[in-house]
């Protein structure tokens, strides 16, 4: 069955091309050309991926992000965003996003990083058990869900994929490069700060003290251990 791509984007000729580009991948596309349309369709529809522009008419992507994800939506996002301020990118990031582009880009590479965050929304062969615990941390990989004595704790879909790498591999020594290889699916040249942010917020959220981590340990030099 094909893969079903949620476009948010109000860039006319944007849509059209990014839409017959997909589509000539294989993949079913939806658009939307607001915020609200975009939040609405993203709540109510079944979308293996939401492509969402940072700047939309009505409620801005980051808006859209926060509630999604605010709703337990799990949906990997790919923000698109004409700004080269880095807060713009940390914010999403923060928000939940799973990865995202600056416009202008090449076709080519937004079809690589889509291609990259469905592989890692995948079940990895390793979760072979559908629940896992540690602690008062309850993590269901079936439904994607992480909780802490039955409160759910939101995670993003990329915070949820690194947490189930590192329990798939618990007990390791992983690189920062081979996290953003294994995680996030694309060249670990890009950046291995991502891993270090996407590893401080899951330390904010799982980590009883986060500023002196239990679970994630930083094995200096080498990068990090998962414990629990």
């Amino acid at each position: 069955m094909p893969k079903r791509i949620l476009l948010i984007e109000d860039e006319p000729g944007l849509v059209l091309t990014l839409t017959d580009r997909l589509q000539a991948e294989g993949y079913e596309v939806e658009n939307r050309q607001d915020g609200e349309a975009g939040l609405a369709a993203a709540l109510g529809g079944a979308f293996d991926l939401i492509i969402l522009d940072l700047m939309l008419p009505r409620l801005s992507g980051l808006d859209v992000c926060r509630a999604l994800r605010q709703n337990g939506g799990t949906t990997p996002i790919l923000m698109l965003t004409a700004r080269r301020q880095i807060v713009d990118k940390v914010v999403g990031l923060r928000l939940g996003a799973d990865d995202y582009l600056t416009k202008p880009f090449d076709t080519m590479e937004l079809i690589a990083r889509v291609e990259a965050l469905l592989r890692r929304a995948a079940t990895p062969a390793g979760a072979s058990n559908e629940r896992y615990q540690f602690g008062q941390i309850q993590v269901d990989f079936r439904r994607t869900e992480v909780s802490r004595e039955g409160k759910p704790l939101l995670l993003s879909a990329r915070e949820f994929q690194l947490l189930r790498f590192l329990i798939d591999h618990r007990g390791d020594t992983l690189s920062r490069e081979t996290l953003l290889t294994e995680v996030w699916g694309y060249d670990a040249m890009t950046s291995t700060r991502t891993v270090d942010v996407h590893v401080a917020w899951l330390r904010q959220k799982l980590e009883d003290n986060p500023k002196v981590p239990q679970l994630i340990l930083t094995i200096r030099g080498l990068g990090y251990k998962f414990t629990g």
